[in-house]
């Protein structure tokens, strides 16, 4: 999987919170690896909340948490 995103969608995706379930309101980046991959196996859900599921996968499986985590301090959300 190769990611191709913008400026914008890195800050979107540093600030995305799970919706559902039992990380309900943790940023995506901070889900744990295991349940994105498990969405991996199942499938991830439609639109947005699963392109940016995929998107926090590949950047966990490359070791780049700490890129978001750096937008997300120099980005706060209420600056959007």
């Amino acid at each position: 999987m190769q990611i191709e995103l913008k400026k914008e969608d890195l800050i979107t995706l540093a600030h995305y919170k799970m919706p559902f379930g039992k990380f309900k309101g943790r940023y995506l980046i901070l889900l744990p690896e295991s349940y994105l991959q498990w969405f991996h196996q199942k499938g991830f859900p439609e639109g947005k909340l699963g392109f940016m599921m995929k998107q926090a996968l590949e950047i966990k499986v490359n070791g780049l948490e700490g890129m978001l985590l750096k937008i997300q301090k120099d980005f706060p959300a209420d600056s959007l």
